[in-house]
């Protein structure tokens, strides 16, 4: 029996831990990844290019450049990649609501990830 290919998944968070615990709670989960992850928008960029990504979990609030920014970059670099979001707030960025992803996954309970992955690959 062959198994499947890991799914390449592009984790867009400033905090090294935070992108940690994104990527144990699909594993723990049982989904097989290939995570890579991105902190600024240059690593965004590359990985887009380079790894080919075929989910991306994004946070809200990034330095420098906000998550609806880089859904907007996936989606020009990768059209039709779906984007989750990914906040450890209910406001987002002040003075802006919450962009409207694929999907919105409080940090505080990202054991509700993994259904909302297995949700978009689901045909």
């Amino acid at each position: 029996m062959v198994e499947a290919a890991p799914l390449r998944v592009l984790i867009v968070d400033d905090s090294r831990d935070d992108a940690e615990l994104t990527e144990l709670a699909l594993r723990d989960a049982g989904i097989a990844v290939d995570c890579r992850r991105a902190y600024d928008e240059a690593g965004l960029t590359d990985l887009l290019r380079d790894f080919r990504p075929q989910m991306v979990l994004s946070d809200v609030n990034l330095p420098g450049f906000s998550g609806a920014e880089a859904m907007g970059l996936s989606r020009a670099m990768l059209p039709g990649v779906p984007v989750v979001f990914l906040t450890g707030s209910e406001l987002g960025v002040p003075g802006e609501e919450l962009p409207v992803g694929d999907g919105l996954v409080f940090k505080d309970a990202l054991d509700g990830l993994p259904d909302v992955v297995r949700g978009l690959l689901a045909p």
